[in-house]
């Protein structure tokens, strides 16, 4: 746990302690989900992590409930080894062995690192957009 905890704070680094705590518990009780990890040869240290979750729909796709990438971090001194792409095939695996045959995901509009990365294992861009919120009152 301390260690998914360490790669989540890399990963969101405006999520207070309890926050995480919070959103690591959700996840845990989590029915259809589940997180993955990549451990390296030589060190107690994880080298990344990800949660493929489920949602009833993602852009794009055809098929309801669908398989999502939710969260997809791989520490910066791991990259460009293969840890992400392992990652995402084991959870890939994970979705087929479920019965989902599409693996959405998402990224923020300027993270060009996570879209080539996306690119790279397969996926396809199928929209773009941009969020609004307003406070009432």
């Amino acid at each position: 746990m301390a260690e998914w905890l360490r790669l989540r704070r890399g990963l969101f680094d405006d999520t207070t302690e309890a926050e995480h705590q919070q959103e690591m518990a959700e996840i845990l009780a989590e029915e259809d989900g589940c997180v993955l990890v990549a451990e390296r040869p030589s060190s107690t240290q994880l080298a990344g992590y990800l949660h493929v979750g489920t949602r009833k729909y993602a852009e794009g796709c055809d098929t309801s409930p669908v398989a999502y990438l939710e969260e997809w971090f791989v520490n910066a001194n791991a990259r460009r080894q293969g840890v992400g792409r392992a990652l995402v095939a084991a959870a890939e695996a994970w979705a087929l062995q479920n019965g989902y045959i599409e693996l959405a995901s998402d990224t923020l509009i300027d993270n060009d690192v996570s879209l080539a990365s996306h690119l790279a294992l397969g996926f396809r861009e199928v929209e773009r957009q941009i969020n609004f919120i307003k406070k009432l009152g």
